[in-house]
């Protein structure tokens, strides 16, 4: 993958990413039942709601520091060891700072 396209791969995620952030967002902002069963199902959705919006969050700022590393001329190095990161784990996790070694992988 040249530079293009894996900014282009990240950017795109980013946007989807977002999106989808804001539309959670307005989900947990929607006026809520009264029903009290209805209302214990809403909470449940809430909390899978809230469990989503974390990990893209999460997602989101590690998207944020891998374009930072493309920016710089690091993407693709292991932020723990140096090593090179292998073309297929970047393929799969387009933002991943660390090589499947130090990722904990075999």
């Amino acid at each position: 993958m040249d530079s293009t396209e894996i900014k282009n791969t990240l950017e795109s995620r980013l946007r989807e990413l977002t999106e989808r952030l804001g539309e959670i967002d307005e989900d947990l902002h929607e006026e809520k039942e009264e029903d009290s069963e209805e209302r214990a199902m809403e909470i449940a959705d809430e909390e899978i709601l809230e469990g989503i919006g974390s990990a893209s969050l999460n997602e989101i700022q590690q998207i944020k520091n891998a374009l930072e590393r493309l920016r710089v001329g690091t993407y693709g190095t292991c932020t723990h060891c140096g090593a090179q990161i292998s073309e297929p784990r970047l393929r799969a996790v387009p933002h991943a700072a660390l090589c499947i070694k130090c990722a904990g992988g075999s």
